[in-house]
Protein backbone atom coordinates (compact mmCIF):
# COMPACT_ATOMS: atom_id res chain seq x y z
CA UNK A 1 0.00 0.00 0.00
CA UNK A 2 0.62 3.55 -0.78
CA UNK A 3 0.64 5.77 3.11
CA UNK A 4 2.01 9.03 1.81
CA UNK A 5 1.31 11.52 4.11
CA UNK A 6 -0.88 14.03 1.88
CA UNK A 7 -3.61 11.74 0.61
CA UNK A 8 -4.11 10.50 4.02
CA UNK A 9 -3.76 14.23 6.41
CA UNK A 10 -6.27 13.94 8.55
CA UNK A 11 -8.02 10.49 8.68
CA UNK A 12 -8.32 8.71 11.46
CA UNK A 13 -4.82 7.11 11.64
CA UNK A 14 -3.40 10.48 11.88
CA UNK A 15 -5.61 11.19 14.91
CA UNK A 16 -5.30 8.04 16.83
CA UNK A 17 -0.86 8.83 16.18
CA UNK A 18 -1.34 12.28 16.83
CA UNK A 19 -3.00 11.73 20.27
CA UNK A 20 -0.23 9.48 21.30
CA UNK A 21 2.76 11.38 19.80
CA UNK A 22 1.37 14.61 21.91
CA UNK A 23 0.90 12.32 25.27
CA UNK A 24 4.25 11.56 24.94
CA UNK A 25 5.51 15.00 24.45
CA UNK A 26 3.60 16.06 27.25
CA UNK A 27 5.28 13.98 29.58
CA UNK A 28 8.46 15.22 28.16
CA UNK A 29 7.63 18.44 28.92
CA UNK A 30 7.38 17.98 32.71
CA UNK A 31 11.05 18.35 33.32
CA UNK A 32 13.17 21.48 32.81
CA UNK A 33 15.76 19.08 30.60
CA UNK A 34 15.77 20.27 27.20
CA UNK A 35 14.75 16.86 24.99
CA UNK A 36 14.86 16.25 20.96
CA UNK A 37 12.22 14.81 18.81
CA UNK A 38 13.58 12.63 15.85
CA UNK A 39 10.97 12.57 13.20
CA UNK A 40 12.60 9.96 10.74
CA UNK A 41 9.49 10.12 7.89
CA UNK A 42 8.73 13.99 8.54
CA UNK A 43 6.85 14.70 5.51
CA UNK A 44 5.84 17.94 4.59
CA UNK A 45 4.76 19.19 8.00
CA UNK A 46 1.47 20.84 6.50
CA UNK A 47 -1.16 19.81 4.60
CA UNK A 48 -4.44 21.57 3.17
CA UNK A 49 -7.72 19.59 3.66
CA UNK A 50 -9.13 21.62 0.45
CA UNK A 51 -6.27 20.62 -1.60
CA UNK A 52 -5.99 17.73 -4.33
CA UNK A 53 -4.97 15.09 -2.37
CA UNK A 54 -6.52 15.38 0.31
CA UNK A 55 -9.71 15.73 -1.63
CA UNK A 56 -8.87 13.15 -3.71
CA UNK A 57 -9.47 10.72 -0.57
CA UNK A 58 -11.81 12.68 1.25
CA UNK A 59 -10.30 10.39 4.78
CA UNK A 60 -10.01 13.49 7.27
CA UNK A 61 -13.81 13.64 6.84
CA UNK A 62 -14.29 10.46 8.90
CA UNK A 63 -11.25 11.41 10.95
CA UNK A 64 -10.30 14.96 12.44
CA UNK A 65 -13.39 16.12 11.09
CA UNK A 66 -15.46 14.08 13.34
CA UNK A 67 -13.91 14.64 16.37
CA UNK A 68 -14.03 18.44 16.59
CA UNK A 69 -17.50 17.66 15.80
CA UNK A 70 -17.81 16.14 19.08
CA UNK A 71 -18.36 17.09 22.83
CA UNK A 72 -16.02 15.51 24.47
CA UNK A 73 -16.00 14.71 28.50
CA UNK A 74 -13.75 16.21 30.56
CA UNK A 75 -11.22 13.21 31.60
CA UNK A 76 -11.12 12.42 27.35
CA UNK A 77 -10.92 16.33 26.82
CA UNK A 78 -7.71 16.84 28.73
CA UNK A 79 -5.79 13.71 26.93
CA UNK A 80 -6.65 15.25 24.00
CA UNK A 81 -6.18 18.90 24.84
CA UNK A 82 -2.46 19.50 23.18
CA UNK A 83 -3.39 17.35 19.83
CA UNK A 84 -6.90 19.45 19.35
CA UNK A 85 -4.92 22.60 20.43
CA UNK A 86 -1.59 21.99 17.88
CA UNK A 87 -4.64 21.55 14.98
CA UNK A 88 -6.52 24.80 15.86
CA UNK A 89 -3.69 27.10 16.09
CA UNK A 90 -3.41 26.01 12.38
CA UNK A 91 -6.72 26.94 11.84
CA UNK A 92 -7.63 30.67 12.50
CA UNK A 93 -11.10 31.53 12.43
CA UNK A 94 -12.44 27.84 13.53
CA UNK A 95 -12.43 26.49 10.05
CA UNK A 96 -10.43 23.38 10.08
CA UNK A 97 -8.79 24.20 5.98
CA UNK A 98 -5.14 22.50 7.25
CA UNK A 99 -4.24 19.78 9.44
CA UNK A 100 -0.39 19.66 10.56
CA UNK A 101 1.50 16.53 10.60
CA UNK A 102 3.87 15.25 13.34
CA UNK A 103 6.18 17.66 12.72
CA UNK A 104 4.15 21.06 13.32
CA UNK A 105 2.27 19.16 15.95
CA UNK A 106 5.77 18.75 17.70
CA UNK A 107 6.55 22.09 17.00
CA UNK A 108 3.82 23.54 18.60
CA UNK A 109 4.80 21.90 22.18
CA UNK A 110 8.13 22.30 22.17
CA UNK A 111 9.80 24.82 24.30
CA UNK A 112 12.53 27.15 23.54
CA UNK A 113 15.53 24.58 25.01
CA UNK A 114 13.86 21.93 22.95
CA UNK A 115 14.74 20.75 19.40
CA UNK A 116 13.36 18.61 16.20
CA UNK A 117 15.12 17.03 13.70
CA UNK A 118 12.91 16.18 10.75
CA UNK A 119 14.15 14.28 8.30
CA UNK A 120 12.67 13.23 4.58
CA UNK A 121 13.67 11.10 1.80
CA UNK A 122 11.39 12.42 -0.64
CA UNK A 123 13.66 15.25 -2.30
CA UNK A 124 10.60 17.49 -3.07
CA UNK A 125 8.80 16.86 0.16
CA UNK A 126 12.17 17.61 1.61
CA UNK A 127 12.40 21.05 -0.08
CA UNK A 128 8.22 21.55 0.89
CA UNK A 129 9.54 20.62 4.72
CA UNK A 130 12.18 23.32 4.38
CA UNK A 131 10.56 25.78 3.18
CA UNK A 132 7.69 25.12 5.65
CA UNK A 133 10.89 25.48 8.30
CA UNK A 134 12.63 28.29 6.94
CA UNK A 135 14.13 30.77 9.74
CA UNK A 136 13.37 28.11 12.84
CA UNK A 137 16.57 27.69 14.36
CA UNK A 138 15.22 24.86 16.74
CA UNK A 139 14.42 23.14 13.90
CA UNK A 140 16.43 20.98 11.54
CA UNK A 141 15.81 19.72 8.45
CA UNK A 142 17.34 16.99 6.50
CA UNK A 143 17.00 14.85 2.98
CA UNK A 144 18.02 11.62 4.32
CA UNK A 145 17.13 8.06 4.42
CA UNK A 146 15.35 7.30 7.80
CA UNK A 147 16.57 3.85 8.01
CA UNK A 148 20.49 5.10 7.87
CA UNK A 149 19.83 7.54 10.54
CA UNK A 150 18.56 5.17 13.06
CA UNK A 151 22.25 3.79 13.45
CA UNK A 152 23.86 7.30 13.08
CA UNK A 153 21.50 9.80 15.14
CA UNK A 154 20.75 8.31 18.28
CA UNK A 155 21.26 9.43 20.65
CA UNK A 156 20.82 12.49 20.62
CA UNK A 157 23.28 15.58 22.59
CA UNK A 158 20.38 15.79 25.06
CA UNK A 159 20.08 11.87 25.87
CA UNK A 160 16.55 12.52 26.49
CA UNK A 161 13.98 12.40 23.60
CA UNK A 162 11.84 10.80 21.15
CA UNK A 163 12.53 8.88 17.93
CA UNK A 164 8.93 8.89 15.72
CA UNK A 165 8.90 6.74 12.93
CA UNK A 166 6.21 6.75 10.62
CA UNK A 167 6.79 5.30 6.99
CA UNK A 168 4.65 5.83 3.97
CA UNK A 169 4.36 1.66 2.83
CA UNK A 170 5.53 2.25 -0.45
CA UNK A 171 7.86 -0.45 -0.81
CA UNK A 172 7.10 -4.11 0.42
CA UNK A 173 9.48 -4.84 4.03
CA UNK A 174 8.78 -1.92 5.98
CA UNK A 175 8.02 -3.86 8.78
CA UNK A 176 11.15 -5.77 9.02
CA UNK A 177 12.84 -2.71 8.16
CA UNK A 178 11.16 -1.02 11.49
CA UNK A 179 12.04 -4.06 13.75
CA UNK A 180 15.46 -4.39 12.46
CA UNK A 181 15.54 -0.32 12.41
CA UNK A 182 14.41 -0.56 16.14
CA UNK A 183 16.78 -3.33 17.51
CA UNK A 184 19.92 -1.12 15.85
CA UNK A 185 18.89 2.47 17.80
CA UNK A 186 18.15 0.56 20.57
CA UNK A 187 21.53 -0.80 21.08
CA UNK A 188 22.48 3.14 20.96
CA UNK A 189 19.94 4.41 23.03
CA UNK A 190 18.54 1.79 25.09
CA UNK A 191 17.23 5.21 27.87
CA UNK A 192 15.28 6.45 24.31
CA UNK A 193 11.55 6.46 23.67
CA UNK A 194 10.37 5.26 20.27
CA UNK A 195 6.87 5.70 18.81
CA UNK A 196 6.51 3.42 15.39
CA UNK A 197 3.32 3.61 13.49
CA UNK A 198 1.70 1.16 11.55
CA UNK A 199 -1.31 0.41 9.14
CA UNK A 200 -3.22 -2.28 9.94
CA UNK A 201 -4.36 -3.87 6.83
CA UNK A 202 -3.10 -7.87 6.69
CA UNK A 203 -3.44 -9.10 10.15
CA UNK A 204 -0.93 -11.77 9.76
CA UNK A 205 1.84 -9.14 8.60
CA UNK A 206 0.94 -7.67 12.39
CA UNK A 207 1.37 -10.49 14.08
CA UNK A 208 4.93 -11.32 12.25
CA UNK A 209 5.92 -7.34 13.24
CA UNK A 210 4.79 -8.38 17.17
CA UNK A 211 6.97 -11.61 16.94
CA UNK A 212 9.59 -9.85 15.45
CA UNK A 213 9.55 -7.42 18.15
CA UNK A 214 9.28 -9.77 21.07
CA UNK A 215 12.41 -11.13 19.66
CA UNK A 216 14.55 -8.30 19.82
CA UNK A 217 14.67 -8.63 23.51
CA UNK A 218 13.73 -5.10 24.68
CA UNK A 219 12.55 -4.55 27.94
CA UNK A 220 9.49 -2.06 27.35
CA UNK A 221 7.45 -2.61 24.46
CA UNK A 222 3.53 -1.08 24.70
CA UNK A 223 1.61 -1.89 21.65
CA UNK A 224 -1.29 -0.11 21.11
CA UNK A 225 -3.93 -0.13 18.04
CA UNK A 226 -7.86 0.83 16.68
CA UNK A 227 -9.46 -0.31 14.21
CA UNK A 228 -12.77 1.50 12.69
CA UNK A 229 -13.80 -1.89 11.08
CA UNK A 230 -13.70 -6.09 11.15
CA UNK A 231 -10.54 -6.95 8.80
CA UNK A 232 -11.89 -7.83 5.21
CA UNK A 233 -10.94 -9.90 1.91
CA UNK A 234 -9.30 -9.08 0.21
CA UNK A 235 -7.48 -7.05 2.81
CA UNK A 236 -8.04 -2.78 2.92
CA UNK A 237 -6.31 -0.65 5.59
CA UNK A 238 -8.94 -1.31 8.40
CA UNK A 239 -6.60 -0.09 11.58
CA UNK A 240 -3.87 1.78 12.65
CA UNK A 241 -1.35 0.65 15.00
CA UNK A 242 1.30 2.48 17.35
CA UNK A 243 5.04 0.86 18.94
CA UNK A 244 6.12 2.70 22.09
CA UNK A 245 9.10 1.75 23.02
CA UNK A 246 10.20 3.02 27.10
CA UNK A 247 6.81 4.51 27.14
CA UNK A 248 5.71 6.92 29.83
CA UNK A 249 4.37 5.14 32.78
CA UNK A 250 1.24 7.49 32.58
CA UNK A 251 0.63 6.19 28.85
CA UNK A 252 -0.99 3.16 29.42
CA UNK A 253 -3.96 4.68 31.62
CA UNK A 254 -4.50 7.48 29.16
CA UNK A 255 -4.73 5.30 26.31
CA UNK A 256 -7.11 3.16 28.15
CA UNK A 257 -9.21 6.40 28.50
CA UNK A 258 -9.11 7.78 25.01
CA UNK A 259 -8.82 4.68 22.67
CA UNK A 260 -13.03 3.61 23.60
CA UNK A 261 -13.49 7.36 22.88
CA UNK A 262 -11.88 7.41 19.63
CA UNK A 263 -12.82 4.09 18.43
CA UNK A 264 -16.85 4.96 19.41
CA UNK A 265 -16.42 8.08 17.62
CA UNK A 266 -14.27 7.37 14.42
CA UNK A 267 -15.52 3.65 14.15
CA UNK A 268 -17.85 2.64 10.80
CA UNK A 269 -21.49 1.90 11.75
CA UNK A 270 -20.32 1.39 15.76
CA UNK A 271 -17.49 -1.45 14.82
CA UNK A 272 -14.53 0.75 16.02
CA UNK A 273 -12.36 -1.47 18.55
CA UNK A 274 -9.21 -1.09 20.71
CA UNK A 275 -6.11 -2.65 22.37
CA UNK A 276 -3.89 -1.93 24.75
CA UNK A 277 -1.08 -4.82 25.38
CA UNK A 278 2.27 -5.16 26.44
CA UNK A 279 4.14 -7.27 23.98
CA UNK A 280 7.03 -6.70 26.33
CA UNK A 281 7.07 -5.53 30.39
CA UNK A 282 4.52 -4.30 32.29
Amino acid sequence: MNYRHAFHAGNFADVVKHTILTRILAYLLRKEAPFRVIDTHAGIGMYDLYGDQAERTGEWQDGISRLVERDLPPSVGDILAPYLDAVKAQNEGGELRYYPGSPFITRHMLRKQDRLMALELHPKDAESLRENFAGDFQTRVTHLDAWAAMGTHVPPKENRGLVLVDPPFEEKGEFNRMAQGLAKAYKRWPGGTYAFWYPIKDVSEVDTYVKALKATGIKKILRLEMTIRPASEPPRLHGTGMIVVNPPYVLEEEMRAVLPFLADTLGVDGQGKWLVEWIAGE
